[in-house]
């Protein structure tokens, strides 16, 4: 900004009036640091307006301090070229990097102002499959603003200066010491579903950010990431209006971690069976068999324990 001709740099500058004005727009920083990579991505569909696409857990979506190449915008921009003229090279919505699922990016400026605007109203579905951990006895939302951490800078915490979130769960199915959930989003502040689950005492498996000081909380089974997966997703197409919906089933290693709970669920299970079974045979008391040499008569306490 300059003010009179004169590159202002002081925020709280007082103007007189009758200033002459210049605004220059800031350059995007990402756009021009940013360059084609030839990283795969999984494409589930793809028109003229836009791209639906399943992120691998591990991939940062936009460049940033520390991760200037090896994004899903890098990889974007490789797959369309044309993406360069779209401003953040197309990406509405973005996702935690060890969080996988599906994303849309627009492939034209009008196209990302309308998904931007259905962001806005909440009519974009977002559906998450997680692993908490402990028991979640039922469904319910979740209505805390959510803001920074007052004192960790780097977390999000559930803070009353914070902007409004809210998220919808259920509970789709019940291990030892964790529950799958769905989740559904109607507002998308950053690390909702991670901070908003672990505010009622339910973090993710797996998460070696909000898990921490929870430890009075049953670990669940040993995960390398947050257990969180973008399973389905619904908006109305830009161009032709029609609503739209995808679904993504669990990568290999989400569904891996799954299957070892309801296998642990399972052993658990039947041990308990086994266990009841064999009180009940006992409820008369146990029979003394004698198998080490005649009965002569002594105490059984002489026999070595």
């Amino acid at each position: 900004m300059a003010v009179s001709g004169v590159t202002v740099n002081e925020p709280k500058q007082k103007l007189w009036g009758g200033e002459l004005i210049d605004l220059a727009e800031a350059p995007d920083e990402c756009s021009e640091t940013s360059f084609p990579e030839a990283i795969a991505l999984a494409i589930v569909y793809e028109d003229d307006t836009l791209i639906v696409l399943d992120k691998q857990a591990g991939l940062v979506v936009h460049p940033g301090s520390g991760n200037r190449s090896g994004t899903l915008l890098n990889a974007l921009l490789y797959h369309e070229p044309g993406l360069e003229k779209v401003p953040r090279a197309g990406i509405v919505h973005r996702l935690d990097k060890d969080t996988s699922g599906l994303m849309v990016v627009a492939r034209t400026l009008e196209a990302q102002t309308a998904l931007v605007r259905q962001m806005q109203a909440r009519s974009v579905k977002r559906i998450y499959q997680a692993l908490v951990r402990g028991n979640v006895e039922g469904g319910g939302s979740v209505n805390a603003p959510i803001g920074r951490h007052p004192t960790q800078r780097t977390k999000m915490s559930v803070v009353n200066t914070g902007k409004p979130a809210r998220t919808h769960y259920r509970v789709v199915e019940r291990f030892i010491d964790c529950t799958l959930v769905e989740c559904a989003l109607e507002t998308g502040r950053t690390h909702q579903i991670r901070v908003h689950m672990t505010s009622i005492g339910h973090p993710l498996v797996g998460d070696p950010v909000y898990g921490r000081g929870t430890s009075r909380v049953p670990g669940g089974p040993a995960f390398h990431r947050q257990a969180l997966h973008a399973r389905r997703l619904g908006l109305v197409h830009p161009a032709s209006g029609k609503p739209m919906m995808w679904k993504s089933n669990l990568p290999e290693d989400f569904a891996g971690l799954v299957e070892t709970a309801r296998l642990r669920a399972i052993a658990a299970e039947a041990s308990e069976i086994d266990d009841e079974a064999w009180d009940d045979e006992l409820a008369g008391g146990p029979e003394i068999i004698y198998a080490a040499g005649d009965n002569d008569g002594e105490d059984d306490d002489d026999f070595e324990q």
